[in-house]
């Protein structure tokens, strides 16, 4: 094997530009040439590949999203783009890729295997979601960015004597919001992977009113089947059952923007 490729798919993670980094400084070192297709399968379909060298990997490791840009590819979908993607692989005289993402862009690689090419998969997505893997990378970097919110606005739900609900991105996976819920230290975690009805949440708020204490937390995964929306119109419209009032916070995608933590590098 003397020439690979190397591209970022699917939503960023924090981690991916080390894992970039890894895969061309270690190409590099097993005497390969390695080269960078930028915006992920739509730059494959179009030809955006280049030579990358060790320098041009200098001092990324730290930084979140990817130094190679992604994109969403319907053609890729079809037949014909993949047919595309291949021939451009072909005519570099590339010998395998590496694939840095997660379901969708993992979905990909499997199909570009089906059609007789060498693909190695990295698991990257803050969700953690991909079967087959204990952990992906940008997943720690997410429950800390979390974590890092939540300890924040607890010190402001004491203030008030409030209760807060925080949204966290994972789309149907409750992994984030359930590590960053425990080590948080939150009453209640709401999940798609148990389904929690409104009621039960706010019994469990009400619980902690009635002894006493000054607020309270509860963390929602966004693919929740009672997720933050539906949860404050139901405290919007059922107030005394709680006993605290409410604000609510949605972390959306600041927590795919983070620098890594050292577990992503």
């Amino acid at each position: 094997m003397k020439r690979i490729a190397v591209l970022t798919s699917g939503g960023d993670a924090p981690g991916m530009n080390a894992a970039i980094r890894a895969v061309v400084r270690t190409g590099i070192a097993s005497g390969m040439e390695v080269l960078g297709v930028s915006r992920g399968y739509a730059g494959l379909i179009s030809g955006d590949i280049s030579y990358m060298s060790r320098r041009d990997v200098g001092g990324i490791m730290q930084m979140g999203g990817t130094m190679l840009g992604s994109a969403r590819s319907e053609e890729f979908r079809t037949l014909e783009g993949r047919q595309k993607a291949l021939d451009n692989l072909s005519q570099r005289g590339v010998d395998a890729l590496v694939v840095i993402g997660g379901n969708g862009s993992q979905a990909g690689s499997y199909d570009l295997v089906q059609m007789g090419f060498p693909v190695v998969g990295v698991a990257s997505t803050i969700d953690n979601d991909l079967e087959g893997s204990d952990i992906t990378i940008g997943v720690d970097t997410a429950i800390n960015v979390a974590l890092e919110a939540i300890d924040r606005l607890k010190v402001t739900a004491a203030s008030h004597r409030r209760a807060f609900l925080v949204e966290v991105m994972g789309r149907n996976c409750g992994f984030v919001a359930l590590m960053a819920g425990i080590a948080g230290g939150a009453e209640v975690v709401v999940i798609p992977e148990q389904e929690l009805p409104p009621e039960e949440v706010a019994r469990q708020l009400r619980a902690a009113y009635d002894r006493g204490k000054g607020h309270a937390l509860v963390v929602v995964a966004e693919g929740a089947r009672n997720n933050a929306r539906k949860l404050i119109e139901h405290f919007e419209n059922h107030p005394e059952s709680i006993g605290f009032g409410l604000r609510a916070t949605i972390l959306g995608h600041v927590q795919r923007g983070a620098q890594p933590t050292a577990a992503d590098r």
